[in-house]
């Protein structure tokens, strides 16, 4: 049975049985009451005002954090690598070969933050991947075409982008998209905004927008994405992504 047809299914039964329950984004548009039934510009000014409040984490902090966010459901022990897909001991981080290590999806240089405590430690960003993988996607915008990367089934890459796996693609928009909102210009660092380029260097920007806002679409949020944007909120950083809960805000803000 399919997942949606599922949830209806136990709604319809719980609603015969005389038992209610909350919407999931319930608790959520408590948390965004001050942007409901904006659009555009006013949305995108709204959720900023709503999450750069968070808690902010060193760089050494980020390593427990990505042990909670990404950690495996059928494997406590273990953290999912998001290019590779691959299951991997949580101990197994640092620089050797076949470790994992802190994937800024947000390129780093795209920007020039670094690893400063805010968009270079944010955990709505941050996730475990491989070293060899994250050296081989570097600081390259994101697009669609190139050739296989060997150690992650699904991707590809080329001379000035990389295309992620299809399971992955749409949290990999809504991360560009999180952090273009959290970080615009007013807080020390530079204004962050992703465009229809790619080879972006190392100015705030990185692409393709139109690629990404078709990714958002394509993949939807699912529950391991939901529950990791519930980790970051609960546990560290106490904010939220607000394109995981609402994903059809990047159309409104950025189509």
């Amino acid at each position: 049975m399919q997942p949606t047809r599922r949830i209806s299914l136990v709604l319809a039964l719980a609603a015969a049985a005389g038992i209610a329950f909350a919407s999931p984004s319930t608790a959520a548009d408590d948390y965004y009451q001050d942007a409901l039934g904006k659009t555009g510009p006013e949305l995108k000014a709204a959720l900023h005002g709503i999450i750069s409040t968070n808690t902010k984490l060193t760089y050494e902090q980020v390593w427990d954090g990505i042990r909670a966010t990404d950690e495996d459901p059928a494997n406590p022990a273990n953290v999912v690598l998001l290019y590779s897909g691959r299951s991997q001991a949580k101990t197994a981080n640092g620089g050797e070969v076949d470790d994992w290590n802190r994937e800024h999806v947000w390129a780093k240089s795209h920007g020039d933050f670094g690893t400063a405590v805010g968009p270079g430690t944010d955990l709505h960003h941050l996730r475990a991947e491989d070293v060899s993988v994250n050296s081989t996607r570097g600081n390259k915008d994101f697009d669609a075409g190139g050739s296989p990367v060997g150690e992650a089934p699904g991707s590809s890459t080329d001379d000035d982008s990389f295309e992620p796996r299809d399971a992955v693609k749409g949290d990999v928009a809504r991360m560009i998209l999180y952090m273009a909102v959290r970080y615009d210009g007013t807080d020390g660092f530079a204004d962050l905004e992703p465009n229809d380029a790619v080879d972006n260097g190392s100015k705030p920007n990185i692409g393709r927008l139109s690629v990404l806002l078709t990714w958002n679409t394509q993949d939807p949020p699912d529950a391991a994405e939901q529950r990791r944007n519930q980790v970051i909120h609960d546990r560290f950083q106490h904010n939220r992504n607000p394109f995981i809960d609402h994903p059809e805000w990047a159309a409104s803000i950025y189509g």
